[in-house]
């Protein structure tokens, strides 16, 4: 391939960014991704944003209605650009923004901020409050779906039957008394070693392997999922995940990016990235505690867990995934033990007889077949 350099291609119907290798030819571009077939752009056909992206960037366009987008670095480009089809040179340049607009400019963004602020730090917040109140449970659904499939797909699942059937009916102790309830929750673990969990919109609960192994009884695990049902039934994660999409379109409009949704949805679905705030935590705990309250299950699981994961991570100086979306562990772990204290003496035994360190092999390839 002549002239190559690298860059980010999007292609105009989905939000996936995909990383690119851009070869420069008399005739056309020519992009190559990892996974797909290489394209080709007439020049005739390509234009540049009128949009500023900075010194080192340049965005790149084909189409109409909703354009295929590369992004590419801009002096590099137009260097390689010289070499190959030196007649095109002039059709493209790196945008500046001129002096003796610099005042104006700064003087407007600092207006749009004084009014905007507000709405950022108060008005997003209620308004995704409001909104994810008012969504239906199929839409929740889809979107849990695609979050989960991003983040947890086929490959990366583990599917021992047996074993996941054992944490099916830890789930379904807890779920059973709850009042009538819209979703439906199912669990799925996924082979990583990080210290993590997350319930996507709509129901489906993700336990990384890594965490699995962490605890030491079904009723600890049970703590996690007690937790987990929460967020899904106060939406925690349709909420914060509505107040991204929103942050994402008020900065993205404020730099004047066209594109503001595309960035949003993709934002959106990088729901590993997602912080809940303390008060939503507190709920999830404080509801997660009364759950397993309700269900008869040792709610001493709930805060063992906690309090062997925040000790380790206390001597290796390192907070686990799961954790670092849990500030004021400490506080919240003394909360807990007062919580509990309102539990009734007799609780159920979860998985009566069965040796709890069988569950680790759940994603072990040389586990024999069940």
């Amino acid at each position: 391939m002549n002239a190559e350099l690298e860059g980010y291609y999007l292609d105009g119907q989905t939000a996936r960014r995909q990383r690119v290798r851009v070869g420069l030819t008399p005739m056309a571009l020519q992009i190559v991704s990892e996974d797909g077939d290489p394209l080709y752009w007439p020049w005739e056909e390509v234009r540049q944003s009128g949009n500023f992206y900075g010194d080192n960037q340049i965005r790149l366009e084909r189409g109409k209605k909703t354009p295929e987008v590369l992004l590419i670095p801009g002096p590099l480009f137009l260097e390689k650009l010289k070499e190959v089809t030196p007649e095109r040179r002039s059709n493209f340049r790196i945008p500046t923004r001129r002096r003796k607009w610099a005042v104006v400019a700064l003087l407007s963004t600092l207006g749009v901020i004084g009014v905007m602020a507000p709405l950022y730090l108060w008005g997003i917040p209620t308004l995704a409050s409001i909104a994810a109140s008012h969504i239906p449970v199929s839409w929740e659904e889809r979107l849990g779906q695609a979050v989960v499939e991003q983040l947890a797909p086929q490959k990366k699942r583990c599917l021992d039957s047996g074993r996941a059937e054992r944490i099916e009916e830890i789930l379904t102790t807890l779920t059973s008394s709850l009042p009538a309830s819209p979703y439906t929750f199912r669990v799925v673990v996924v082979n990583h070693s990080a210290v993590n969990a997350f319930a996507a919109p709509g129901g489906t609960l993700v336990i990384f392997q890594g965490l699995l192994e962490k605890t030491h009884t079904a009723e600890e695990l049970a703590g996690v999922l007690a937790h987990e049902v929460q967020h899904v039934l106060h939406r925690h994660a349709t909420q914060a995940m509505l107040q991204q999409v929103s942050m994402r379109l008020l900065l993205a409009a404020l730099v004047g990016d066209a594109r503001a949704m595309t960035y949003g949805l993709e934002g959106a679905q990088a729901m590993g990235m997602l912080r809940y705030s303390r008060r939503y935590e507190e709920e999830a705990d404080e509801e997660g505690m009364k759950l397993l309250m309700a269900s008869g299950v040792n709610s001493q699981g709930m805060i063992t867990f906690f309090e062997r994961i925040q000790e380790e991570s206390e001597k290796s100086l390192k907070l686990p995934t799961y954790l670092s979306t849990h500030p004021e562990m400490k506080d919240r772990i003394q909360k807990l033990k007062w919580l509990a204290g309102k539990s009734p003496h007799s609780s159920v035994k979860l998985l009566q007889g069965y040796d709890w360190k069988d569950m680790y092999r759940t994603c072990r390839a040389d586990d024999p077949p069940r």
